[in-house]
């Protein structure tokens, strides 16, 4: 091999390991937001992040760039990286796409799921049951984010499971707070829950499995709005029919 080519060879090698160094950095701040332990207005500090996975704060640079772009992290000048505040209008148009996107998603993952995958689903949700006579916001939180993980995972659309969990860390820390404020609401989930799983179990139609789960989704942030705005919310359509034809898509 010539000098040439192997220097050719060398500096690819190191640009992927930086690469991979960047992608770690973005899955773990990403994961952290979504778990609500870097909460709305949470400062990232490059050096700590970079002392805890133990790289240097060029890939961690990298990765608030990324995240920055998503929508998640701010920057500001002499300030520095933060987790992006989410506020009322944010947190509707957040739900409103997720209602759709995890709902396709769900529907599109149902043919998919298996036996396991729906007693997994079952067993969660009934943690989430136990949990509503001494509720814990956090703790909910998790199981719910992990109930839907099991029942959307499957999806065949690769594409669209990224935009999925995308918008799940873009509402991040906030669920624990909404469920907070309408406590009722985690209840009513609960209830959803088994609905949307013996659809599934039953091999309903794909166009239904779909709208139970996106319905699910709306009616969280209808409780939401109720609570925010007791006189009535700006009206925002939530829960009207698109022209989907899933079976054709799976």
């Amino acid at each position: 091999m010539t000098p040439s080519g192997l220097h050719l060879l060398v500096t690819m090698g190191n640009q992927a390991v930086a690469m991979s160094k960047s992608r770690r950095a973005y899955d773990w701040i990403k994961q952290h937001i979504a778990d609500g332990e870097f909460a709305p207005g949470h400062r990232l500090v490059l050096a700590t992040i970079a002392a805890e996975l133990d790289v240097s704060v060029v890939p961690v640079r990298e990765a608030i760039r990324q995240l920055e772009a998503e929508g998640l992290v701010t920057y500001q000048h002499n300030v520095g990286a933060r987790v992006r505040m989410v506020d009322v209008s944010q947190y509707r148009n957040s739900m409103q796409t997720l209602s759709f996107l995890e709902g396709a998603a769900t529907a599109l993952s149902a043919r998919s799921i298996t036996i396991n995958n729906l007693q997994q689903a079952r067993a969660i949700n009934e943690r989430m049951a136990h949990q509503l006579d001494h509720f814990d916001p956090h703790i909910f939180t998790k199981l719910n984010k992990a109930f839907h993980s099991a029942l959307f995972q499957h999806c065949p659309n690769a594409r669209l499971l990224e935009l999925v969990k995308t918008e799940w860390s873009r509402l991040g820390a906030l669920r624990d707070s909404t469920f907070s404020f309408i406590p009722e609401r985690a209840r009513e989930s609960v209830r959803e829950h088994e609905h949307i799983v013996r659809l599934i179990e039953q091999a309903a139609p794909l166009i239904e499995i779909e709208i139970a789960a996106r319905e699910h989704r709306s009616t969280t942030l209808d409780s939401f709005l109720a609570h925010e705005y007791p006189d009535g919310a700006p009206a925002v359509p939530v829960n009207f029919d698109l022209p989907v034809n899933l079976e054709e898509l799976s």
